[in-house]
């Protein structure tokens, strides 16, 4: 069937469509452009159709034509040259290469991958039920009333960690330099999204921060109390630290995911990495120091209140009392045999 000139004529234009992709050095997206030209000039030049500010870029280092169907890249005897650097092939010069979709040239320090208009996306990534989550926590109420509770909860633990009586101005200056100390963290997540050319959401990254830091408080707590109320050699201890390592990694996880476009997989493995590197290392400082050899016994020096038992304990006169029936018990249980 042959076509009309109209149909002959936009079928011509979207053959010379070409998608032009500013790429890093790990291939993350920095700028697209999209030409629909037969001839695209590249170079540091303001006459080019796509200005590099690369000073290793000459000022017409490329041009990209469209010569018979196909597209064809002419390096304009350059300096530097330029390379095509696809994964399949060695690195080769671009000059009379003939594009194909998806290749990647560069230029200087500067990466470009040429793109078809035909060329297949990647499938769209639906919302994670952790958004909810996230926009709650980024809310200016929600994350005043984290940062808060935390600080609260740090100077009531300067206060009872105190072996003097001090005043609440003496408790609140320590307790909000705590809360801009943990701040720096997801402020440094943020910077190095921004830095990286993605989204820092420095809002998102400060709520879930913060509700993660203020349940690592109550971890603690939890971990204390359950430590008083059982031996050293029980499980229950290790299972209260180990939700301290859930946690920390939970907090890893969303600061990667707030901040920076990943797959899964390297998400779960950069959360795991520093989560082992955080507590890992504590132990092992911690171990180091610890002798050989420990002339004196293990024994828990947790000092809480009678209350915290899970338990109700007894007063003096009922241990005296049941400790007289266990003697005579046992003076019976001497005397018949």
């Amino acid at each position: 069937m042959e076509l009309t000139k109209e149909e002959f004529s936009i079928k011509e234009v979207v053959a010379k469509e070409l998608i032009i992709e500013e790429i890093n050095r790990n291939h993350k997206l920095l700028h697209r452009h999209k030409l629909d030209k037969p001839s695209i000039n590249i170079g540091r030049d303001y006459h080019n159709d796509i200005i590099l500010a690369d000073p290793h870029v000459c000022p017409s280092h490329i041009s990209i034509d469209f010569i018979d169907e196909q597209w064809q890249i002419t390096d304009n005897q350059t300096v530097n040259g330029t390379f095509v650097e696809n994964i399949k092939e060695k690195k080769h010069a671009a000059n009379q290469h003939i594009v194909c979709d998806g290749d990647v040239i560069s230029l200087g320090k500067s990466q470009l991958r040429l793109l078809f208009s035909d060329h297949t996306v990647e499938a769209t990534v639906a919302f994670s039920p952790f958004e909810s989550f996230i926009n709650l926590m980024r809310h200016p109420l929600a994350l005043f009333i984290s940062i808060t509770f935390f600080t609260l909860i740090a100077g009531s633990i300067i206060y009872f960690n105190k072996p003097i009586e001090v005043n609440f101005s003496q408790l609140l200056v320590p307790a909000i330099g705590m809360s801009l100390g943990f701040a720096l963290w997801p402020a440094g997540v943020a910077l190095v999204s921004h830095l990286s050319k993605q989204d820092a959401r420095l809002m998102a990254q400060l709520g879930v921060s913060f509700a993660l830091f203020n349940l690592m408080w109550f971890s603690d707590i939890l971990e204390t109390i359950v430590t008083f109320n059982s031996s050293s050699d029980t499980i229950l201890p290790m299972l209260a630290t180990f939700t301290s390592v859930i946690l920390a990694f939970s907090l890893f996880w969303l600061n990667s995911y707030i901040g920076f476009h990943m797959s899964s997989k390297r998400r779960i493995v950069v959360s795991a990495s520093i989560t082992l590197l955080l507590f890992g290392g504590s132990y092992l400082i911690q171990y180091s120091k610890q002798p050989d050899f420990n002339p004196r016994p293990n024994y828990n020096a947790t000092i809480m209140m009678p209350s915290f038992l899970f338990t109700t304990s007894s007063n003096v006169d009922e241990f005296i009392d049941n400790s007289s029936k266990l003697f005579d018990q046992t003076k019976q249980e001497a005397l018949s045999e």
